[in-house]
């Protein structure tokens, strides 16, 4: 065995509210994946041991399996609570602090916080993202955009996470779409990061670009009805212009971070969206889908497998 492949078998995991993901790397190459809606919030407690080996007990079997577990799952609401670590934190530092359910064998990833001027700010997943990102890039500074229900913008210099801030922008898409008086002007279609909805370029791009004016979102939100009402919209422009809208608020919160180019990790339909948006504001960006959770964590078990063998050397 060597350094660069650490372990024969490693089973990732990426555990979240709603879903469980996960994939089989034999020597650093993922050759099985598996996915279901086995989230967190449905396990019973004291039922996540037996919901792991019903997903990926077959892969745990095999001589010298490693199984990394990243998400939700370290929350307090999860397995076992894998407590948030303080920025600036490096690759290195989440090693040194894994949570061992199974020495050697089953480990839960720490999540990150950090101290804004207003109040602490906390991601926990995204930061091994991050990680196998810039491994998959070969850098070691970038700004890196996480978009979802709590999109993420993340600062890294020289392999470490200095400072990140969250963005509700999904949770109130969705809030709005469906709990709102705007629910009544748009369709009943998926949430825009589901490939089946289709974007209205036009009405998208009118949201991006009246975000950018500065107006409070307050006021600029409730045009989603106006529009409608007026007859100078169809529900499907209605739905983009509301994704518009919402993107181009949290892209001018962000403008100081406009200049350079972005890391943008997210689903097609998402990548798709944030990419015209920023590309609209004159910004660049490289796009990465989800295999940057397989990197990072299998850098992760790189870093274990280099601190165990430095440590058996005389």
């Amino acid at each position: 065995m060597n350094t660069q492949t650490p372990y024969p078998h490693l089973i990732a995991v990426d555990w979240g509210t709603s879903a469980f993901r996960a994939a089989l790397m034999v020597q650093g190459v993922v050759v099985e994946r598996r996915h279901n809606e086995q989230g967190i919030l449905s396990i019973k407690p004291g039922g996540f041991a037996t919901t792991l080996t019903e997903c990926c007990g077959d892969w745990m079997q095999a001589p010298n399996a490693l199984t990394l577990i990243c998400g939700m799952a370290g929350s307090a609401q999860g397995w076992q609570l894998a407590p948030y670590l303080p920025c600036p934190c490096p690759l290195d530092q989440l090693a040194q602090h894994l949570v061992w359910l199974q020495p050697q064998q089953l480990a839960l990833v720490p999540g990150v916080s950090c101290e804004l001027a207003h109040a602490p700010d906390v991601m926990r997943g995204e930061e091994t993202q991050v990680f196998g990102a810039l491994q998959l890039m070969g850098q070691s500074s970038a700004t890196v955009v996480l978009p979802g229900t709590h999109s993420k913008w993340v600062q890294v210099q020289d392999g470490k996470i200095e400072r990140f801030a969250t963005y509700m922008t999904g949770e109130w898409y969705s809030l709005l779409s469906k709990h709102s008086i705007l629910s009544r002007t748009l369709p009943h279609a998926p949430h825009p990061s589901s490939d089946a909805e289709s974007m209205n370029q036009a009405a998208f791009d009118q949201g991006v670009l009246l975000a950018q004016k500065g107006q409070s979102i307050l006021h600029t939100i409730f045009s989603v009805r106006t529009r409608s009402l007026m007859d100078r919209q169809c529900p499907m422009q209605a739905q983009s212009y509301l994704s518009g809208l919402l993107i181009g608020e949290e892209l001018r919160a962000q403008a100081a971070d406009l200049g350079g180019t972005l890391v943008v990790i997210a689903n097609t339909a998402l990548q798709q969206r944030y990419q015209r948006a920023l590309n609209l504001l004159g910004a660049k960006c490289h796009v990465m889908g989800d295999t940057v959770t397989w990197q990072g964590l299998h850098s992760l078990a790189t870093n274990i497998w280099r601190k165990k063998t430095a440590s058996m050397i005389p």
